[in-house]
């Protein structure tokens, strides 16, 4: 929907309509669904006819600068069963028809997407890469596969949105095909407790494993251990960042910003102290 964005690992956002329908644990605080109702929008749930957005919107991508990092869509499911065949055929127009960008696709249905694909993928697409939310280690043994079908494609990257990271994940499946995993706790109301030592051991893995982590935020409830000789005590920590987003009060080991290749170029890439390539 603009240009600029907040979210730390995009530059821009856009939608193409909005609405969608909880599907899993991470969408309990859907803070999309929260924004929607607060404009006096009714678009979330099974049978909920989705709004498009005005002609206008979908004109703005292609006067953005080339290398812009586009997340693709923050108010939506590009893979949505309940939105109308043609609008997604519309934005895979747009998407072809803007190789300038490095289009970002996250989605909550990654076993829809080969379905949902246009034809020929992914050439005309080398410019877009996919990515599956997984909060927990159950989401990551039942869609890891399905993440790994959509790289089989041809794919030029995918990876992965922890966020919110509701429990620890063994990530070690997808060391052959993953090319980023992004780590981030929840914010908001009803925001729900993340453990540093999830982001941690995250890092870790992607070290070990050869993809690229970004931890976007702590969230608004971080906790931390504190590991003595026979015992293990939690401490919440306290932030002046609602969102756990300043990194200059996170641990140092945590302050990691990296960026898999296809999307470490992009025009508005500010580097970080830990920013590479990737894979």
């Amino acid at each position: 929907m603009a240009e600029r964005t907040g979210i730390q690992w995009t530059d821009a956002t856009f939608n193409g309509w909005w609405g969608c329908t909880k599907v899993g644990p991470g969408c309990d605080h859907c803070y999309a669904d929260a924004l929607d109702r607060r404009t006096g929008g009714a678009h979330w749930g099974s049978g909920v006819a989705r709004r498009r957005t005005s002609a206008k919107n979908w004109s703005e991508p292609r006067r953005w600068k080339p290398g812009t990092r586009v997340f693709c869509s923050s108010m939506c499911d590009v893979f949505d069963n309940e939105v109308p065949e043609e609008w997604r055929h519309d934005l895979f127009e747009l998407i072809r028809a803007t190789p300038h960008l490095r289009w970002q696709l996250l989605t909550k249905r990654i076993g829809n997407v080969p379905d949902m694909l246009p034809e020929g993928w992914p050439n005309g697409f080398e410019h877009v890469g996919i990515m599956a939310t997984i909060v927990n280690q159950d989401e990551a043994d039942r869609d890891g596969p399905k993440l790994e079908r959509v790289k089989a494609l041809g794919t030029t990257w995918v990876g992965v949105s922890y966020e919110p990271a509701l429990g620890p994940v063994d990530w070690t499946a997808f060391a052959p095909f993953l090319n980023w995993l992004i780590i981030g706790g929840e914010s908001g109301h009803g925001a729900r407790p993340f453990s540093l030592e999830w982001a941690r051991s995250a890092i870790g893995q992607a070290r070990a494993l050869g993809f690229a982590a970004f931890v976007k935020q702590f969230g608004a409830k971080p906790f931390d251990q504190i590991i003595t000789p026979g015992a293990v005590t939690s401490r919440d920590m306290r932030l002046a960042n609602k969102k756990g987003g300043d990194w200059t009060e996170w641990p140092a080991e945590l302050r990691v910003r990296e960026f898999p290749a296809a999307l470490s170029l992009a025009a508005n890439a500010e580097p970080s102290p830990s920013s590479h390539g990737g894979v």
